[in-house]
């Protein structure tokens, strides 16, 4: 069986996070999210893998280009949607196969499922249904979707797996996928729906911190580089070759380090915490339920709590962050969040800085040590 994996969207719900790269390569637990996805695949004994590329393509087909095993790639020239996704890579199709979102985490257990049974679409409750397409289903069987409706009709939503055979290609003359599954249907074809048990997505920037510790809970412990004989370690860590952890420094796991990393002395690593490669932590901070992407610094006694760190951001000393709950507006709807801070890439913040409850677009300046709440935008100065 093959298995098309769709990595062409952006994720404009999730910037400032995907400015630089794909809604797929966005990295959680360390990797990105469709190396999660492929991980799955593979499990399940799926090696004939194709991944659609479309917004930051150079960013998925240099990753894909990486993999020690071989992956087909396409490019989706416009992003006009799922279908026409798909429709890019009906060439390299020659038998029953899945399709696969690249950014939305899915488990080995549920795929399984799918993978026995021919024209069959995976679903799950979910607490915001009107941010997916909600399914209707009779019997077992799928017999309406209506995509991001205001009002749900259930709390059932498709996540945007299917078992497909070569058939279904000739129902793709919309952009999405629902309307082409609604077109099978319409002309005969029986649509299993199938329950989901791991599958989860990131809709908002601050999903990408529920993301992370979901995935946190799934990593195995190793060792590497040079740790300190003082460091205490509780739960299950793991510690990228080259990486120095100094003195005093204690990390409760879950969490990963990446490679050639310089944490501590007398630092504190907490429980859901994901460091990129690259990073400077420096002494006395405390890092918990926090996101850090590759080439970051992080300034002496500062403390950081349910964050998104983007790639090359430099905080200096005392930098915090503190979880409060406001209201977001992002693309015409208002959202009630709880949480931190999200950084964009290269965002650098003076001595003192407290991040409260908000969004920091990419390449922002923090020059002066302040309280920033709400959103900043890209580029933005804050004197």
């Amino acid at each position: 069986m093959q298995a098309v994996i769709l990595a062409a969207g952006e994720g404009k719900r999730l910037r400032p996070l995907t400015h630089s790269r794909p809604k797929a390569m966005i990295p959680v637990a360390n990797r990105p999210i469709i190396a999660h996805v492929m991980d799955a695949l593979i499990e399940n004994g799926i090696r004939d893998l194709v991944v659609v590329a479309g917004y930051r393509k150079e960013v998925v087909l240099s990753y894909c280009n990486r993999l020690p095993y071989p992956v087909t790639t396409v490019v989706q020239p416009r992003q006009l949607g799922s279908a026409d996704a798909l429709r890019a890579a009906a060439d390299e199709i020659h038998g029953d196969f899945l399709v696969v979102p690249g950014d939305n985490f899915i488990d080995a257990a549920s795929l399984a499922k799918i993978t026995k049974v021919k024209n069959a679409m995976l679903v799950r409750e979910h607490e915001s249904p009107s941010n997916f397409g909600v399914v209707m289903i009779r019997s077992g069987y799928v017999t309406g979707i209506i995509e991001k409706p205001d009002l749900a009709p259930t709390v059932t939503v498709s996540t945007g797996i299917f078992s497909l055979t070569p058939d279904f290609l000739d129902h793709l003359d919309s952009t999405e996928l629902p309307d082409a599954v609604m077109a099978a249907i319409a002309r005969g074809t029986r649509m299993k729906a199938i329950r989901a048990e791991g599958w989860q997505d990131a809709i908002y920037p601050w999903d990408v911190l529920k993301l992370n510790r979901s995935l946190l809970s799934r990593i195995g412990p190793q060792k590497g580089g040079k740790i300190h004989g003082s460091v205490i370690f509780s739960g299950t860590v793991r510690v990228g070759a080259g990486t120095v952890i100094g003195p005093h420094t204690t990390i409760q796991g879950p969490v990963v380090i990446g490679d050639d990393c310089e944490i501590g002395p007398g630092c504190c690593i907490m429980p859901h915490t994901s460091i990129g490669s690259r990073a400077r932590i420096e002494p006395f901070t405390m890092l918990s339920g926090v996101l850090v992407m590759d080439d970051v610094s992080i300034g002496s006694h500062s403390r950081l709590q349910d964050a998104v760190v983007g790639e090359g951001c430099q905080l200096a000393d005392h930098t915090s962050t503190m979880r409060d709950e406001s209201l977001f507006s992002i693309e015409g709807k208002v959202l009630k969040a709880a949480f931190g801070a999200v950084l964009g890439d290269r965002v650098t913040a003076a001595p003192f800085t407290v991040f409260r409850n908000c969004v920091v677009g990419n390449m922002a300046a923090i020059r002066s040590g302040r309280v920033i709440t709400s959103v900043v935008p890209d580029g933005a100065l804050v004197m």
